[in-house]
């Protein structure tokens, strides 16, 4: 078990579906994940402080376990199969811990509103990691790809488009 960072939302240019890329913790794997408009929305509004009018659903469902006085202390890319990445997402209440079957999308979505760690399986990242090498992997200098925190979205466009599918998925 690997622990992650968001390192960015964006678009693949080729199906204009949206992809989330974590990065290992102090390493220079990423892991891109591709997935729905809705989610993607709710992971940039609260990486970017943005308002909304209404809670989102990923709002309330944190909202919920708040009132009921019950905090996600982490999310875990479990597997890929068939090209689909499963998750899971770890409550807290009363000590005692709840594992609930999740897509990545929601469990990031909730990550980053609890400020839970996010987190991906040693074989998920085998299989679908894909490792940028030269100076620069553990900060900011990997080519084509930027920290979200400066992320430039041409920059990652850029990225997306030098990339294919094939390449995220590990050689047999």
């Amino acid at each position: 078990m690997r622990e992650m960072e968001i390192y960015g939302v964006s678009f693949d240019l080729v199906g204009k579906q949206p992809i989330v890329l974590l990065k290992t913790s102090g390493g220079n794997k990423f892991l891109p994940i591709w997935i729905g408009h809705p989610e993607a929305a709710a992971i940039l509004v609260k990486l970017q402080n943005a308002s909304v009018a209404r809670p989102m659903t990923h709002d309330l469902i944190s909202d919920v376990l708040g009132q009921l006085d019950a905090e996600i202390v982490a999310v875990t890319v479990t597997e890929l199969r068939e090209n689909t990445f499963y998750a899971r997402i770890t409550i807290q209440q009363n000590g005692t811990e709840i594992e609930i079957d999740s897509r990545p999308s929601d469990a990031i979505a909730l990550a980053v509103r609890s400020g839970a760690k996010i987190y991906a399986a040693d074989e998920v990242i085998e299989e679908s990691g894909i490792e940028f090498e030269g100076e620069g992997t553990d900060s900011d200098e990997i080519v084509g790809v930027t920290p979200l925190a400066d992320l430039d979205p041409d920059e990652f466009r850029r990225f997306l488009d030098s990339v294919s599918p094939d390449e995220f998925r590990a050689e047999d």
